[in-house]
């Protein structure tokens, strides 16, 4: 039975969800859920290569999905969850709350996302944020997250 066929247990991020941001992909939505940043941010800027790239994502996703099922740590938060305040209420800090990050969620609600700049790191980062957080959850360390 494959991971796909329901074996996976380390389901951190939902292909769903990243299909629907494909939608908006073009603007690189998908790949900051994915993990991919640096992708994400050349999308935003190009429009998805053109389009190009936008369609080719198309059927990249299941391993763009894959791809972060290995990358990251599963655990109390949820990756969607976290991508929803974040890309929804951001500037609110909601996401930092959820997180368990109570400063920095106030911070963001007192400066509305530390005047954007929080949310563009936010984006850039919030996937080894959770990751960091869920094995600081099971294993009971401390590790260093801003």
């Amino acid at each position: 039975m494959s991971d796909r066929q329901g074996m996976n247990t380390n389901n951190t991020h939902s292909l769903l969800v990243g299909y629907a941001l494909w939608l908006v992909g073009f603007l690189g939505a998908h790949r900051f859920y994915f993990g991919r940043p640096v992708s994400g941010t050349i999308y935003l800027f190009t429009l998805g290569l053109l389009g190009i790239g936008w369609i080719v994502d198309l059927f990249l996703m299941p391993r763009l999905e894959a791809s972060a099922d290995r990358r990251y740590v599963r655990g109390e938060i949820h990756y969607t969850v976290a991508w929803v305040l974040l890309g929804f209420l951001g500037w609110l800090g909601l996401h930092r709350f959820y997180l368990g990050k109570i400063g920095t969620g106030i911070l963001y609600l007192l400066t509305v996302g530390l005047f954007g700049l929080g949310i563009i790191y936010d984006f850039w980062t919030l996937n080894e944020q959770i990751s960091a957080a869920n094995h600081e959850r099971q294993d009971g360390r401390r590790y260093e997250t801003v």
